[in-house]
């Protein structure tokens, strides 16, 4: 359904997205993750067509989304972190703007899509307010619904349940999996068990390069065969690092957590052989009693740390604009509209 082959976004001589290739299958659910800065919305707006690449080339459904723009377009629909929002409409009356603006030309269809839209997203108790007063999750909602219509095939979403409380998300998240079973879904999050409880795959960007990709369990897997160590001693942070250090064969290390005169950290054996013995004696000799010492099974999370972990520096953007990006087809949000009434009246939340 994605095709993303030697996609390349360079600013002078800073590449925000170097050289990354993929593919998505039809009716995959495939996570895009990333620390700050990685080069994750100038991709995404890159698929979307909101951005040109510098080089490369990405074909939605077989259309090239250069050469073929109105072809490709028509089978997204995307969410930015940030709904571009009418918020002088009502939910009802944005939607149905929306859907013109996709090319649903019949009154009667567009009626239609937007039914199944609100029916989708829990709109219906909100369909006649203005979207200025709505609360943050359901103008995400709002947002999402927008996506829906004209039925794409390609649904891309980049932080679909920020704003939501928690019975929202879970709502959010069984959407978002009942989506994966007539649509291909990008989704974008910074909720690592999120993507590890809903996404086939992964995709894991660090410094606009693909690092790493597979299905949670095989990345799991893939650096849990190093032999990885969790541990916590007490000491300083520079005794305990030397001391772990100092073990043959013990590398990658990490620190996890500093609390008073506790440090814990991190650490792998290329060759998968089990060090937990000679770390423990290492830490021993060198003063710094052990309080905990396991070999792990990696969450998704620790899978994202081990691999994007490194200079700060390197993992930021060239401009600000690219994270902020949003789809030319729709407004921006009106950020003068008036707001009536505290915060805490406003309806729908």
């Amino acid at each position: 359904m994605i095709e993303v082959n030697h996609l390349t976004k360079q600013y002078g001589k800073i590449k925000a997205v170097d050289d990354i290739s993929f593919t998505v299958e039809d009716g995959c659910i495939y996570g895009l993750l990333g620390p700050n800065g990685a080069g994750k919305s100038t991709t995404m707006n890159m698929l979307t067509g909101y951005l040109a690449p510098t080089s490369g080339t990405v074909r939605i459904n077989g259309h090239d989304i250069q050469e073929e723009p109105k072809e490709a377009k028509a089978c997204i629909g995307y969410l930015p972190e940030i709904p571009p929002l009418y918020t002088d409409m009502t939910v009802q009356e944005y939607l149905l703007f929306v859907a013109e603006l996709k090319g649903v030309k019949k009154k009667a269809d567009r009626l239609t899509d937007v039914e199944q839209a609100v029916a989708c997203t829990g709109l219906e108790p909100m369909r006649k307010r203005l979207i200025r007063n709505l609360s943050k999750g359901y103008r995400q909602r709002v947002g999402i619904a927008a996506a829906l219509l004209g039925n794409p095939k390609v649904i891309i979403l980049d932080e679909p349940t920020v704003g939501l409380d928690p019975a929202q998300m879970i709502e959010m998240r069984t959407l978002i999996h009942d989506l994966g079973r007539t649509h291909t879904v990008i989704l974008s999050s910074h909720i690592l068990s999120e993507v590890q409880t809903i996404c086939d795959r992964v995709l894991i960007i660090a410094h606009g390069k693909v690092a790493a990709q597979g299905t949670p369990e095989e990345l799991a897997a893939h650096l849990a065969a190093r032999g990885v160590i969790s541990a916590t001693a007490q000491g300083t942070k520079e005794a305990v690092l030397a001391a772990a250090s100092s073990v043959e064969g013990l590398n990658d290390i990490h620190v996890t957590a500093e609390k008073a005169d506790e440090v814990s950290f991190t650490a792998s054996s290329t060759s998968g052989e089990d060090l937990r013995a000679a770390l423990s004696r290492a830490l021993a000799e060198a003063g710094c009693p052990v309080l905990s010492l396991s070999s792990d099974t990696m969450s998704l999370e620790d899978v994202f740390l081990q691999i994007t972990e490194s200079d700060p520096a390197a993992q930021q953007e060239p401009t600000e604009q690219e994270e902020s990006a949003v789809p030319e087809q729709l407004p921006e949000q009106d950020d003068t509209s008036p707001v009536t009434g505290d915060e805490d009246k406003k309806e729908g939340e």
